[in-house]
């Protein structure tokens, strides 16, 4: 049917606003600011408030760069939650998602659905597990210290405390974990080759009550035990409360991994003998940068063989 010149008039120019439109549409998608979602693990420890508030600074810092859209779960050994808060992040269409997952295998499924769905992913903190990625057909960045390294600084410190035979044990954080893995791989590695006897490794699942618990078990089994060291800071003040209460302050030696505030006085008056510092405040940032340049098409330093290397350093007695 052929339209009247009026018609005909009509539908041009409503064509010719159709096409001045779309190109403007793309161009504003083109410049919207990208959605970075941060997912970490037990806002009840203070490494990850700390990684938190980092994040939120570098934010501020860069209002015109991204969005910050930040979660945590309840506590370290969450998965399902964090599952759930990876799901809600990929129903609420971020273009980034930079994770510390709680578990190392377990959230790899969610990751790829999150990938599947045009989501960047970096991953911070905890390693996934390469396996299970490899299973997936999924290429994840890491961006994080090597914490096998940082432990063995640690376990190296504290050996020069020591003498050989002395018995110590290890108090590591969520077994299912690559973090606590490699933390716990480090401590032995120096222990070893300090000719230590490694009595006990018990998991205190990063936790302050758990770390408390599992040292107070370690105390009364091994009554000649020298040293705890422990997979993060949290558990490591829950030794310093066990060697009190054994009556054992002094006599008994400490170490830790995070160097968290709430470690630096026991650091200062020699109930907690050295750390580990990660820091916090600028790994959440560290795989917030990675994604924004991954975002952009950028090349990524370090990401061809798929870990990014952050710092991590000896703490002792100031």
């Amino acid at each position: 049917m052929k339209l009247p010149v009026a018609g005909r008039f009509l539908a041009a120019s409503l064509l010719a606003a159709a096409c001045a439109v779309a190109p403007l549409s793309q161009a504003v998608a083109d410049t919207a600011k990208p959605k970075v979602a941060l997912v970490m693990k037990s806002l009840a420890n203070e490494f990850f408030l700390t990684m938190e508030d980092g994040a939120k600074d570098y934010q501020k810092s860069h209002p015109a760069d991204f969005d910050l859209i930040s979660n945590g779960i309840k506590d370290e050994s969450d998965t399902a939650n964090q599952i759930r808060i990876v799901e809600q992040m990929i129903v609420s269409k971020v273009d980034a998602l930079v994770i510390a997952p709680a578990d190392s295998k377990a959230l790899v499924p969610v990751i790829k659905k999150a990938m599947d769905a045009g989501i960047t992913v970096i991953n911070i903190d905890n390693q996934l597990d390469p396996a299970v990625l490899k299973s997936k057909d999924i290429s994840v960045p890491f961006v994080g210290p090597d914490n096998r390294k940082g432990a063995r600084l640690v376990g190296e410190y504290l050996a020069k405390q020591l003498k050989a035979g002395d018995q110590v044990g290890i108090i590591e954080g969520v077994p299912t974990t690559t973090n606590a893995q490699q933390r716990t791989a480090g401590f032995k590695d120096a222990m070893d080759a300090a000719g230590m006897k490694i009595v006990s490794t018990q998991s205190g699942n990063w936790e302050i009550d758990k770390g408390n618990a599992v040292a107070s078990a370690m105390l009364n089994e091994y009554p000649d035990l020298k040293a705890l060291l422990a997979g993060n800071d949290s558990m490591a003040l829950g030794a310093v409360s066990a060697v009190r209460a054994a009556g054992k302050a002094g006599k008994v030696q400490v170490v830790g991994y995070d160097n968290i505030n709430a470690i630096k006085p026991m650091l200062k008056d020699g109930r907690v003998l050295a750390t580990a510092d990660q820091f916090a405040a600028k790994q959440a940032v560290f795989g917030i940068q990675a994604a924004l340049k991954m975002l952009k098409h950028e090349p990524v330093d370090g990401a061809a063989n798929g870990v990014i290397e952050t710092p991590v350093e000896l703490v002792t007695k100031p």
